[in-house]
Formats: C-alpha cells, structure tokens, sequence
C-alpha cells in the first residue's frame, strides 16, 4: 500500500519519531526505526519492514533501494523534504526511513551456540561502541554475540556504527552473564574475560579452543568481577608505551582478530 504524507502531525510520523527517541516505546511497540538507504534495505532483507517513508528526491537518486524497500514493506509513504528533516537525527538525510520489527529474543540461540566463536559483551553504555564492536566481529567471521546490560541494539546510533551488521549478526540477550559464561563452559566453550591487568594472560600466547568466548566489559569499569570469577581464563592484550588501556571497541577488535587467527 502506498500513501503521500505531508503532515508533521501525522500519527505514523509520530510513532517513527517515539521509535527513534525511546528505547522504552521500541521495546512496547516490538518497532525500531531506521535511516538512510542501505541500512534500509539491510533491514528489508534481513527483519520485517512496517513502512517505509521516503521522499520524492530519494526516489529519485535511489530508485533501486526504494524499490526493493518498497517491494518488502507492508506500506510505503511518500513525504515532503520538511517530513524528512524532523524525521533524522543526521545533518544530511538521504530521506529514507523505516520502521521495522525488532526480532524475537530466542531468533538466534540455536545459531550462537552452534557458533565456534563468540563475544560477549557486558555493560557496554555508547552505541557507537556497540555498534562498531558487532561491525568487526561480522566482518572477522564471528558467530555471534553475548550481551548482557548493554545500550539499546536498536538504538539509531547503534545501527548506524554497525552499519547492518547488527541486523544480520545473532545475538542473544541476558540478564546474568556469569551463569551465562557457565551455561557456555557445559557447552564445551573456553570462556575468558578480558582485563588490562599485567597479572593476566597474554591473549596472543593463550590456547583458545575450538570453542572460545571472550567477554568484553564496561568501557570505564571493565569487566564486572563476578563474571570474571566465572570465566576460566582472564587475558589482555599486551601493550607498550604509557597508555593504561584501550578504548572498549578496539580491544574487542584485537581479541576478536586473535580467537579467528
């Protein structure tokens, strides 16, 4: 179904404003909303499109994705150029948005613990971390992701940073991460959490398993000491000059790289 819209006050304008601005409205309604072209069409190929909003401009400069957006939503609305600024949260909108539905919380969980390697992440608080963490691991060929307290995946600044990797990437969320460090370890999983501390392991000469996770903690306070406790090995990444430790995403890339190798 295709509509034209061309009120600010509209109630689905509305509702995609709430699903952008409230992580609270995204976990009531099972909605998230998107921008931008290709997170859009990631999004048509991988969750369920509710609507697509788009504007004359965008149709014009991309056809193909609107078109395939259009071709996998339940409706598609057309707005003005003035709809499409209140709707983003960027300085240039491509004026292509999306609300779509968020996945079921059991979606992935026979797929990450088949999985070889995965993350885990605990208490991670930006969603530009988030999303740049679940970005590398995809492209390292890890199989999934562990979370536990962390920010909102679908938040807008999440699913911008992973540029669709969080759509396509399983993940499952808990709320106790040290007995799911032990459900993983009945599993046949090398469990190891990471620390800058000198007394750790060094991750580069620590045996990993066929089955490894590693969790990743807090980017201020690190990983929380009952989740290291259960966790059979604690390691980090070996450093030189004066810096104390690394920016949370980048030490996830660098363990990441280190359980594929």
């Amino acid at each position: 179904m295709q509509t034209v819209l061309t009120a600010k006050s509209n109630d689905k304008i509305k509702q995609a404003v709430r699903l952008r601005d409230s992580a609270k409205a995204r976990r009531e309604e099972g909605l998230f909303f998107l921008e931008g072209a290709r997170l859009c069409a990631d999004a048509a190929s991988s969750v369920g499109t509710v609507r697509l909003f788009y504007t004359a401009r965008a149709k014009e400069k991309y056809s193909d994705e609107v078109d395939f957006i259009a071709s996998k939503a339940e409706e598609s609305c057309e707005i003005s150029d003035e709809i499409a600024q209140k709707l983003s949260d960027t300085f240039s909108p491509q004026g292509i948005f999306c609300v779509c539905k968020t996945l079921d919380k059991k979606h992935y969980i026979d797929k990450i613990y088949s999985s070889a390697k995965l993350v885990a992440l605990e208490n991670i608080q930006d969603p530009a971390n988030l999303g740049a963490i679940i970005r590398t691991a995809e492209a390292l060929g890890i199989g999934g992701a562990v979370l536990c307290g962390c920010c909102d995946v679908y938040n807008p600044k999440t699913q911008r940073a992973a540029m669709g990797s969080m759509l396509r990437m399983p993940f499952v969320c808990v709320s106790d991460m040290p007995e799911a460090m032990k459900e993983l370890e009945n599993k046949g999983y090398v469990t190891l959490s990471s620390t800058p501390s000198e007394a750790a392991e060094d991750i580069t000469k620590t045996d990993l398993g066929e089955k490894t996770v590693c969790v990743i903690g807090n980017e201020g306070n690190g990983v929380e000491e009952a989740t290291m406790q259960s966790c059979m090995h604690r390691v980090r990444v070996p450093m030189q000059g004066r810096a104390e430790s690394l920016n949370a995403s980048m030490a996830a890339a660098i363990i990441m790289w280190e359980l594929m190798r």
